[in-house]
């Protein structure tokens, strides 16, 4: 009765997908399968593997994706090591103060990414904060910090750091405390606890986390161009650089191609290799994890220190650079990446109030950003609701479908949808730019919005509906003000995350439709004045009032809940 309620609700966001990412990743693989680059050619013509075979019998390209690789996987295993103690610490906090904490992963994870990787840069400098700091006790500063392979993998680990976090916090805040309480019992030291109990049993959330970091590590562009120095390369640049500068879309969708496919291999192995440690998913017995007598002495002494060192290295990582770019907001040097502090002076604040230096690029952002919360909204309280009230046929593998743009290559989706507004040059390019946000914020509001619908009192419903209420009377009256805290919390996560987006949005800008986090990407890999810190340091604010309202109606700790 009624089974096709569900995907009737279902249908607009699969509809939407099936356009705004569905095609472009198909079009991404048609183009890499072109022989030579026309951009107005036709988009289906004779297939032929000629642009892989370059990539490969290319020393450069093959070495760039060589490197890519390693360094995703490097940035994984940073993410890892420094998620743990904070997901755990997370895990561990009082209820209390959780949602407190919790504000320490989502600022940093909804501030945009040219600001972050400004502050990395302010702390690698020659003169910046570690040399500063390092000075003061004698030690030789180290000046070629930045424009090498660590600066990249330390910018990338601070930008995907709260994916790794939300990840693993996801499995550790569920386990049961009386678990604890019988390793407790049996004589196990709180080291010894995490690394027999707590360990395995996150096992899952490592799996996701170290999918998803590895995923969007090897395909940025944004952090590695502004802390590489053009020094160091990485697919996510080249892409860039051949579909946008060059021109040669099928060059640049054979190595978004080659990245999709090296980043599913890698999920495939990934979950290959941590599914066999852990048995009891599919109902096998499974060897308890233990550690050898000789060794839990040491775990008992250098396992707090480790942990406590690491918690305060990832806390550091995510709120340090954030800092650093709201101090240099005020600092008097000619360019925003001098480092050092020379003086006090508010004329940065004076240049983005007054001079109007942004207004344009800021006022873009904000239609983009409204019009894409509202659309995802609209397209996601449907799906919300057919996934929690209206089960039917296929429910999981469309969820998988729903939320695969978080987990693919965002660069690809780019060019993809690039050589889609230029086949159909009726859609202007605010359409395009809204239709590739709106897929951005779909996982997360789809995620929060049927959170809420599951929380929702369906008695009441009932009891309105035995007084003679209509649907729409019950939707409107009952329904609406329930979900309004849902409502508000996706809104805003939605606006934060278009107002922010950069790596797709730098393919679809035009010359009178630049972002503001667009442009402060392009004039910082020139020369940027520090009046992009001051703007930085508003949006950073923005950012921490936004949370503090959605904290008023949703407790933060819940925002990102399975």
């Amino acid at each position: 009765m009624n089974r096709w309620i569900g995907p009737a609700l279902a249908a607009p966001v699969s509809l939407w997908l099936l356009l705004s990412f569905a095609a472009p990743m198909f079009v991404v693989l048609v183009l890499s399968l072109h022989e030579y680059p026309d951009p107005f050619g036709p988009l289906f013509i004779t297939p032929s593997i000629a642009q892989f075979r370059d990539i490969v019998s290319d020393g450069f390209y093959f070495g760039v994706v060589s490197e890519t690789i390693l360094l995703g996987l490097g940035v994984t295993v940073i993410t890892a090591l420094l998620g743990y103690p904070l997901a755990h610490w997370l895990a561990r906090m009082p209820a209390k103060y959780r949602a407190a904490a919790f504000a320490v992963i989502l600022i940093p994870l909804l501030t945009n990414v040219v600001v972050r990787s400004l502050g990395i840069i302010l702390l690698l400098a020659p003169e910046g904060l570690i040399n500063s700091v390092t000075g003061l006790i004698g030690i030789p500063p180290a000046r070629y910090m930045l424009f090498t392979h660590g600066a990249v993998a330390v910018a990338l680990a601070q930008v995907f750091l709260p994916f790794m976090v939300l990840a693993l916090y996801d499995n550790l805040q569920n386990t049961s405390p009386r678990v604890h309480e019988a390793a407790q019992s049996l004589g196990a030291s709180p080291a010894v606890r995490f690394l027999t109990v707590d360990l395995p049993l996150s096992l899952p959330g490592l799996r996701s986390g170290a999918v998803i970091v590895f995923l969007m590590a090897t395909t940025a562009y944004v952090s590695a161009s502004l802390l590489g120095g053009k020094k160091v390369w990485t697919t996510g640049m080249l892409v860039l650089q051949e579909a946008i500068k060059n021109l040669n879309a099928p060059l640049a969708a054979a190595l978004a191609i080659i990245m999709t496919v090296t980043g599913l291999a890698f999920a495939a192995l990934c979950a290959y290799s941590l599914n066999r440690l852990m048995p009891w998913l599919k109902g096998k017995p499974s060897n308890p994890w233990s550690i050898p007598r000789w060794l839990v002495p040491i775990i008992n002494i250098f396992g707090p220190i480790v942990s406590k060192l690491l918690l305060a290295t990832s806390l550091l990582l995510l709120l340090l650079p954030l800092v650093l770019v709201c101090i240099q907001s005020f600092n008097d040097v000619p360019q925003a990446t001098a480092s050092g502090f020379r003086g006090f002076t508010l004329k940065w604040y004076e240049a983005v109030f007054f001079a109007g230096t942004y207004a344009d690029a800021f006022w873009v952002s904000v239609k983009l950003a409204v019009t894409s919360m509202l659309v995802a909204l609209s397209l996601s309280l449907p799906a919300a609701f057919a996934l929690a009230r209206y089960p039917f046929k296929g429910r999981s593998a469309l969820l998988t479908f729903w939320l695969l743009p978080m987990s693919l290559p965002h660069v690809a989706i780019g060019v993809g949808m690039l050589r889609l507004l230029q086949i159909y040059l009726i859609i202007p390019p605010f359409l395009g730019l809204v239709a590739i946000h709106v897929i951005v914020i779909l996982p997360f509001a789809i995620t929060l919005l049927t959170t809420s619908v599951m929380g929702l009192d369906q008695a009441q419903e009932e009891a309105a509906a035995s007084l003679g209420a209509s649907p729409a009377r019950r939707f409107f009256l009952i329904i609406m003000p329930g979900l309004a805290p849902g409502l508000f919390a996706a809104g805003i996560v939605g606006f934060l995350l278009s107002f922010g987006e950069v790596t797709v949005t730098s393919f679809l800008t035009t010359a009178r439709l630049t972002t503001l986090p667009v442009r402060i990407y392009s004039e910082s890999t020139f020369s940027l004045e520090p009046t992009a810190h001051a703007i930085s340091a508003v949006l950073i604010v923005f950012t921490v009032i936004a949370l503090v309202l959605v904290g008023r109606v949703v407790r933060l700790d819940r925002l990102y809940a399975r």
